[in-house]
């Protein structure tokens, strides 16, 4: 099992880890809209295994046709803090080190305290940001991660990543999210906020599902 969170002053919202809130879509973060898509994208260790190295290895984004650069990790040893499991319910800090991985490029994997840019088009809209991992969980049946956006977007806020492989082995991916409008279109156009995390979760669904190719 590993679990890993970071979190620091360098973040632009307040709610850190609010995508694990149970109760997110009843009560987002103060001036936020809150996201929650989850789908079925197969069944077995196998789909499960494939799909969380998937998803550590950022083809989540890059595949939803987002460029994932300057990916910078964590100085020193990782630290893991506040992590939450599947309830929400925080689970008690505890220091750890692991082994840092690299894809096929040479980019660094999904690990906690990574900064990263992302830059893209979603449709009409701007998908340029950086960002921060948040937290990391890797255990036997749930794989995932969150993005905290750190400056540049044109909205501010968290989403969150998640694989799980239940005991009835279907195996289900889920994005969560809240996003408060920054931009002055998102601003005065709060539907805009929907539209664009409507076509990302869409999209990440395809990049890591088969099943929606």
């Amino acid at each position: 099992m590993r679990r890993g969170s970071f979190t620091d002053e360098t973040v632009d919202y307040a709610a850190v880890g609010a995508t694990q809130a149970p109760d997110l879509l009843q009560y987002p973060p103060e001036r936020s809209i809150p996201s929650h898509e989850s789908w079925q994208i197969g069944s077995g260790e196998a789909r499960f295994r494939a799909a969380g190295d998937a998803l550590l290895s950022w083809h989540a984004q890059r595949d939803a046709g987002l460029a994932v650069t300057d990916v910078r990790p964590a100085s020193g040893p990782a630290y893991s803090g506040v992590s939450f499991d599947e309830s929400g319910q925080p689970i008690a800090p505890t220091r750890f080190e692991a082994d840092q991985r690299y894809d096929e490029d040479g980019t660094p994997y999904v690990g906690a305290g990574t900064t990263l840019r992302l830059r893209g088009r979603v449709g009409s809209h701007s998908a340029d940001a950086e960002v921060r991992v948040i937290f990391v969980v890797e255990e036997k049946r749930r794989i995932g991660f969150a993005l905290g956006t750190v400056g540049d977007s044109v909205v501010s806020g968290e989403e969150s990543f998640m694989l799980d492989w239940y005991e009835n082995d279907e195996v289900w991916f889920t994005v969560r999210a809240f996003d408060a409008p920054v931009a002055l279109s998102y601003r005065l156009m709060p539907q805009r906020v929907k539209q664009r995390r409507r076509e990302l979760a869409q999209r990440y669904l395809r990049a890591i599902s088969p099943m929606y190719t």
